[in-house]
């Protein structure tokens, strides 16, 4: 999350090197993964659940974003996350928009993605009222692989981003845009390639003068102009929004955000532990936590300064252009950070949305 957090030293850790490697370049480990893809285009139970049970080792450890939680294999994923959405749009379909892949400097071998669940929005989807109408919700998930299994998956679905469509918002209004998330302007998302070492090391320098700023001075440490291209555009998560340039950026997330949060604390320190790989001009970062900060200002999402202490769940991709970042997006697990502050946003969703006639929405799904 850009204005959060940096890699600190990108250098193998020996805790955290693997027993194993799978030793699958990035080419391979997209292969491996097309028939997850391909089986999610035309969503049916019976496809995914056999893709599943290839690639997903048995007890695959699956870290979703809240109110999921994790899970532990391929059949409770499919039963506790797959299963409500694919009843709630029964023409669901998968869009991969970003498909990256390499190695960590742990070693590990990872797959990332980013793209939209779409579907006809009929029922409920965790209390959220359906729409009857074509609806998004972007992902980016993440993919740990090891002897040619998916032992690990790290997971956030902007949720809230069903809220607004259905427009049963339950919170403050957010300061950036609203849009359905676009794919990389180069078009190229789905045919990365090459040596990702410059890019890697465009972030990394972009993050390390990013977080001088407040603790050593003001924003003119951050050189904002050195990294970012004139007309970048950060694609947040509903809540937070979308913005454009520096300006944008600055107003519509940074200045609230350090000013509720002035003492963000870093991932790989303590428990806070990011996977960085990168490819072409393409880099990605995946954390669970990676984030560690107080609450001690206003302004950040409307949320008190309550003093209180929180970690925060951040998967990010960038992309590079001419040597400067065009495009980042960024998901954060923000209805886990307001159930760490004691708002259970469910609860104010039904709340709010209580006079509406509940149930399934009376859309036809075939043709009359």
């Amino acid at each position: 999350m850009a204005g959060a957090m940096y890699p600190m030293g990108l250098q193998p850790s020996p805790s955290m090197q693997p027993s194993k490697l799978s030793e699958m370049d990035p080419s391979r480990l997209k292969e491996f993964f097309q028939s997850y893809r391909s089986a999610g285009h035309t969503f049916t139970e019976d496809a995914m659940r056999t893709v599943m049970s290839e690639l997903f080792a048995p007890q695959v450890a699956i870290h979703m974003c809240h109110p999921f939680g994790d899970v532990e294999g391929p059949d409770a994923f499919f039963e506790n996350c797959y299963r409500p959405l694919l009843e709630a749009m029964p023409d669901l379909e998968r869009r991969d928009m970003i498909v990256m892949a390499g190695q960590t400097p742990e070693g590990q071998d990872w797959i990332g993605t980013m793209g939209n669940y779409m579907g006809t929005f009929v029922a409920p989807f965790l209390d959220i009222p359906p729409t009857g109408h074509l609806a998004h919700m972007r992902f980016h998930e993440f993919f740990q692989i090891v002897d040619g299994r998916i032992t690990e998956m790290q997971a956030i679905w902007d949720i809230p981003e069903l809220m607004m469509q259905a427009n049963a918002w339950p919170m403050a209004p957010q300061l950036g845009a609203f849009i359905c998330t676009p794919a990389p302007m180069s078009c190229d998302g789905l045919e990365i390639t090459g040596d990702g070492k410059q890019a890697l090391e465009h972030v990394t320098a972009m993050l390390t003068d990013l977080c001088r700023h407040p603790a050593e001075g003001g924003p003119e440490l951050m050189q904002l102009e050195k990294y970012w291209h004139p007309r970048f555009n950060w694609y947040g998560p509903v809540g937070i929004g979308t913005a454009r340039g520096i300006a944008g950026f600055r107003n519509w997330h940074q200045i609230p955000f350090l000013r509720a949060m002035p003492d963000r604390k870093l991932d790989a320190m303590g428990d806070l532990m990011s996977h960085w790989f990168a490819e072409g001009d393409y880099v990605c970062e995946t954390g669970w936590p990676n984030m560690r900060l107080t609450l001690t200002g206003d302004g950040w999402m409307g949320i008190a300064p309550s003093g209180k202490e929180i970690v925060l769940r951040s998967l990010d991709f960038w992309r590079i252009e001419n040597d400067l970042i065009r495009e980042n997006w960024v998901l954060v697990d923000l209805l886990d950070m307001y159930r760490q502050i004691g708002v259970d946003v469910f609860a104010r969703l039904r709340e709010f949305n209580k006079a509406r006639v509940p149930g399934r929405s009376a859309f036809p799904m075939e043709a009359a």
